[in-house]
């Protein structure tokens, strides 16, 4: 019988009349991955943790094995609606994982895979992951780089993914895009996701090339994604878009060309995407006017402006701190729906109380949930006691563990620099190779790293 998780956490998360401001304001520029955060500003769960919810749409790699998936571009949708569904639940999600210790492992098993993470260094920060089932094989590392620019929070989630479907003997890879909190001085923060996610099949040489796009001057462009499927000869195979915080969608290319010239009044006013408008341009049939060009120029400075107020602290008086408290999106304006579209993905919807307990999804308030009768070992993320105390509400408690297992580890790192080297993984090259050792170790004789 499946495994019933909690649908609640312990307690409710706890408001912070403290500015992450007061905090951060001496360290503009400098990677935050080595700042000692107060608790207050964390969520109640291990990096590792967070890693894990890349997975939690993995029914789609089930789907990506289907008979309807015989074609290599609809596995690559796939593939590539799998890589977006894993940035779903950053939405909202404003609280700072915890700093996973050095040999901190998290383990996940269900009816559909098997997973494990592990930290894997300390400085710089690498977490290693291995997921496998019957179906496929998904594992990676990620080293999170986290600065401060003026107005914003910027994370870099440097590192590689790598998917391998074992029936088609495909092997897929890509990396994540970057981040960006804004608001950290003066008013509500908000997240958005930036850049473009290249997802490349070598058995197949096709490529999915998806464009997260800015909000905007108008945030019109908030949460937006767009992309191709292309060849190895740069030919447009299929047209991707979507919201990386609900859905992803494919369609044909003669069905997006026709979008095009159909809604050409919408590129003449500079409010289409940005894929679409750019082809626009290029179509005889909707050539930009004079007076269209001027406004295109215009638009694409004021989102220069915008962006160089937030990311940089500089800009127009208009977003100065003390006129910041309600920047932040409020429409993002008209979704594409164009003919001959299929749905690749879609979110699942937040319980309304989701609020109340960090934004989590369903999928996420179960992970720190400590199974009965399972043997997890004594480094499992489950048996921190500071994430635990931060989960039931007890925050001085949660301040207190934090810092002495920081200590604790610092002072292990001091006097021991040679015991570093992982349990479960090993570095080759630029990557992390799971040692195939995790599920048959002898758990119990692992050296309790929470004590």
């Amino acid at each position: 019988m499946a495994t019933k998780f909690r649908d609640r956490l312990p307690a409710k998360s706890l408001k912070s009349d403290t500015s992450i401001w007061t905090v951060l304001k001496t360290c503009v520029g400098k990677d935050l991955s080595k700042i000692t955060m107060p608790v207050k500003f964390n969520e109640p769960l291990s990096f590792l943790q967070r890693i894990a919810e890349s997975l939690e749409y993995s029914e789609l790699l089930s789907e990506a094995n289907l008979s309807r998936t015989q074609n290599p571009i609809d596995r690559l949708e796939v593939v590539g609606a799998f890589a977006v569904s894993g940035l779903a639940s950053n939405w909202n999600r404003l609280g700072k994982p915890f700093n996973p210790l050095l040999h901190e492992t998290y383990e996940l098993a269900t009816d559909d895979y098997k997973l494990v993470c592990e930290q894997v260094s300390h400085h710089p920060p690498i977490s290693a992951f291995h997921a496998e089932s019957s179906e496929f094989v998904f594992q990676g590392w990620i080293q999170p780089k986290l600065k401060l620019w003026g107005k914003s929070v910027e994370i870099h989630p440097k590192g590689s993914m790598k998917l391998y479907l074992k029936r088609f003997n495909e092997t897929y890879t890509w990396s994540n895009v970057n981040c960006t909190v804004h608001n950290v001085i003066v008013g509500k923060l908000w997240i958005e996701h930036h850049g473009t996610m290249e997802i490349t099949c070598a058995e197949s040489s096709l490529k999915l090339a998806v464009h997260f796009k800015p909000a905007g001057w108008f945030n019109n462009e908030l949460h937006r994604m767009e992309g191709f499927v292309v060849d190895n000869k740069k030919n447009k195979l299929r047209f991707l878009y979507g919201k990386w915080t609900d859905f992803l969608r494919s369609t044909d290319i003669e069905s997006y060309e026709e979008y095009i010239k159909t809604n050409a009044h919408k590129f003449k006013l500079g409010l289409g995407d940005s894929a679409a408008a750019t082809d626009a341009k290029k179509s005889p049939s909707v050539s930009p006017s004079p007076s269209r060009k001027m406004f295109q120029k215009f638009n694409s400075l004021s989102i220069r402006s915008f962006s160089t107020s937030v990311d940089t602290g500089e800009g127009s008086d208009d977003l100065s701190p003390e006129n910041q408290e309600d920047v932040i999106p409020k429409s993002d304006g008209e979704v594409m729906d164009i003919a001959n579209s299929i749905t690749l993905w879609e979110a699942i919807t937040r319980p309304d109380y989701a609020p109340d307990y960090y934004h989590f999804t369903l999928f996420a308030m179960g992970l720190n949930q400590a199974l009965p009768d399972v043997p997890y070992p004594s480094t499992d993320s489950r048996l921190r006691p500071d994430i635990r105390n931060l989960e039931t509400g007890e925050i001085d408690l949660a301040h207190e563990e934090k810092t002495r297992l920081e200590d604790k580890q610092r002072k292990l790192l001091k006097h021991n620099k040679e015991d570093v080297k992982p349990n479960y993984f090993e570095k080759n090259g630029d990557d992390w190779h799971f040692l195939n050792n995790y599920w048959d170790h002898p758990k119990a004789l692992i050296k309790n790293l929470f004590d």
